[in-house]
């Protein structure tokens, strides 16, 4: 994939860049550019379970549900993810994500861009042990960190390829502990006739797992949704601006005023 090629994938922003992206067709909208330092702070202060608004949308089931069940589900998950990442740090010894995959046996690489794909991706889990971290994302990420207004929101230390890669370990020690885990026992009923019935995993709950586990083992305060945000304005800071806008009206927020254009 050439970076013209990736540039262009990245056009679904409402794909979910860190979960599971969609295949909706998509038409460029257009909207004010924010600076990321206030996106940023504003996201930072949405606390995690509140985000189950965006979570849900993402997931193709979300229509047969209600907020309720959102909420209860987004804060069984995160406690999911929460619960697991102290398993295996203990087994383990560590905190360290790459230290970690290299106990697990992971089979970790940090390619430039994606092979091939029809969708956006910063990083991936492939079963039953590869991991790819994609590091134009990364190292746009890090040019950002020279803004203090993005260090003072994110940390100064925060390593974002060692955050991509926890989120992605989850999906790994899911695979792992299949049989009993929240996010792989947790179903729904989608229809029944007598005896016979259809349930159904819910993807959501697998991502917001793995949101809730990288949070815990990267010790972050705010939710790492907010990463979607910041990795897409390395590339478009106006679709990160919506990007931004859709967080937070799914968060039952008002985005802030976009900063008046100057007049010719």
């Amino acid at each position: 994939m050439t970076k013209e090629e990736f540039r262009e994938a990245l056009k679904p922003i409402g794909a979910g860049l860190l979960g599971r992206p969609s295949q909706q067709r998509y038409e460029r909208p257009h909207f004010p550019i924010r600076p990321i330092g206030d996106m940023l702070s504003d996201l930072a202060e949405i606390e995690p379970w509140e985000w189950y608004g965006y979570a849900f949308s993402r997931e193709p089931l979300n229509g047969k549900f209600n907020d309720d069940q959102r909420r209860e589900w987004m804060e069984k998950s995160l406690a999911c993810g929460k619960e697991y990442a102290g398993i295996v740090c203990r087994e383990y010894g560590t905190q360290d994500p790459r230290e970690l995959a290299k106990a697990m046996g992971m089979n970790v690489s940090y390619p430039e861009f994606p092979e091939k794909t029809d969708r956006v991706l910063f990083a991936e889990f492939r079963v039953p042990d590869k991991i790819c971290i994609y590091m134009d994302a990364v190292n746009k990420a890090a040019r950002l960190f020279l803004k203090p207004e993005v260090t003072q929101v994110l940390t100064e230390g925060l390593d974002v390829s060692r955050l991509l890669l926890a989120h992605e370990l989850f999906h790994f020690v899911e695979e792992r502990y299949k049989h009993e885990i929240f996010t792989k026992t947790e179903k729904i009923r989608l229809w029944s006739l007598g005896f016979i019935h259809n349930d159904s995993n819910v993807i959501a709950f697998s991502e917001i797992a793995a949101m809730g586990f990288a949070r815990e083992i990267m010790k972050i305060g705010y939710s790492p949704y907010l990463m979607d945000v910041f990795l897409v304005y390395g590339y478009s800071p106006e679709e990160a601006s919506g990007l931004y806008e859709e967080m937070m009206q799914a968060a039952k927020r008002e985005p802030r005023p976009a900063p008046q254009e100057p007049s010719e």
